[in-house]
């Protein structure tokens, strides 16, 4: 077993660079079952979900190569089985994707119930209505989604909400149906976009990814590609946060500015200082951090995966700060953990009242998802004394050599070996 230990109280100063978005990764991989051909993916987030997924394809018969730490190459051109078993996809919520990727090439497809992190009820009622309007038939049993269709027609979709898989999912079922594809409500994450561009490459007819309706030309085949990944808008959130909250100077480099408007201007009404370079944003603050109210929402709303690392900061705020999850039921877990550093919050259904306290103190504690994990990291390199952080599998699930590089910045952080 592992843990991060951390040191606290030391500002964060110089420069880190963001990996590739975890949230495209997930998806892009598997599309690449969908191409006749060798995939090159470049600037792979270097972490489990890749990892997890990678084996996956393996297993129904794709061969994966990594280049390097970041560059993986998958040829889909023998894959015969279309059939992911629980084992393969029970630690990667995504593994959804399989579902829409394998219906797509095959008419069929055998996908175990995802796991993931378990912050709330994430039905995929919307992904199966779907399929289904696009003319598949599925069944569940005994935990597996099983879909098949004699051949898949395209059809207009009118998501209930804007469902980032549902969308993602849909997309890649019906980029290889027959006739057009319309789906309305869509939403509209930088990882959507970046999937419908993948898929372009690949010869798919994707247009309006990244807007509320996306229309989709199916296809009958495509081809491989090579294809770079954008930056992780989250993980460069992270670092932002963790700048702001343990003070200093801190340099976010290869990112997209503009996904981070949303958080910059809450650092920003915190009374940080935020300059934005064409592909960079840097972040200085005095620690002395101003209250704020934060509401999560789809994209270009602010991202719930950010909500667990902005109530950290909101901790150690000079007041009372509102934060309101609209995004999943059930993502305030990880509060007893932030209490144990020294936290003042309460919640009341979707809402956390964070009064600020003066100093966090160092604890031991357990991740309890990926972005819990993470909000609990930039909490112990503020907090005075020592955290010891547990469960650091989830962490791994999203973040490339996490402490590394907040060891670049200046942090006193390592990962131990405990029995």
């Amino acid at each position: 077993m592992e843990h991060l230990v951390i040191n606290g109280q030391r500002q964060l100063c110089g420069e880190v660079s963001i990996s590739g978005a975890k949230n495209a990764a997930v998806a892009i991989i598997p599309a690449a079952i969908m191409a006749q051909g060798k995939c090159v993916i470049e600037n792979l987030p270097s972490i489990e979900d890749v990892y997890s997924l990678v084996d996956t394809l393996t297993n129904i018969g794709a061969r994966c190569e990594f280049v390097n730490d970041n560059t993986l190459v998958v040829d889909s051109s023998n894959i015969i089985k279309y059939c992911a078993t629980y084992e393969s996809v029970k630690k990667i919520r995504a593994s959804y994707y399989l579902m829409g990727a394998l219906l797509g090439r095959f008419k069929k497809a055998e996908v175990a119930m995802p796991g993931g992190c378990n912050f709330g009820t994430r039905p995929i009622d919307q992904h199966l209505k779907g399929f289904k309007a696009l003319g598949a038939e599925y069944t569940i049993s005994h935990g597996i989604v099983k879909l098949s269709a004699q051949k898949l027609v395209g059809s207009n979709i009118y998501l209930d909400m804007p469902s980032v898989g549902a969308t993602i999912n849909i997309m890649l079922a019906a980029s290889m149906a027959e006739g057009v594809t319309v789906i309305e409500n869509a939403a509209k994450e930088p990882h959507i976009v970046d999937t419908a561009n993948f898929l372009n490459m690949l010869g798919a007819r994707v247009k309006g990814a990244g807007t509320d309706v996306i229309k989709i030309t199916g296809v009958s085949e495509l081809h491989g590609a090579e294809y770079m990944i954008i930056p992780d808008q989250i993980e460069a959130g992270t670092y932002m946060i963790a700048g702001a909250m343990a003070g200093g100077d801190v340099l976010v480099k290869n990112i997209i500015p503009k996904h981070m408007d949303p958080l910059s201007a809450k650092l920003q009404d915190m009374g940080c200082v935020i300059y934005e370079g064409d592909d960079s944003i840097r972040v200085i603050s005095t620690g002395n951090l101003n209250p704020t109210t934060v509401k999560t929402m789809t994209y270009p709303g602010f991202p719930t995966d950010l909500q667990p690392q902005m109530t950290a900061l909101l901790c150690v705020a000079n007041g009372t700060s509102i934060l309101t999850e609209n995004v999943w039921d059930n993502r305030f877990q990880y509060i007893n953990e932030l209490k144990r550093l020294g936290g003042n919050i309460t919640v009341e259904g979707r809402v956390a009242v964070v009064e600020g306290v003066r100093q966090l103190m160092g604890a031991e504690v357990n991740a309890t998802d990926l972005r819990a994990g993470a909000a609990l990291v930039i909490a112990g390199l503020a907090a005075k004394g020592i955290t010891t952080i547990g469960n650091v599998k989830y962490i791994d699930r999203g973040y490339e050599k996490i402490e590394r590089k907040f060891s670049e910045l200046g942090a006193d952080i390592r990962r131990v070996k405990s029995e």
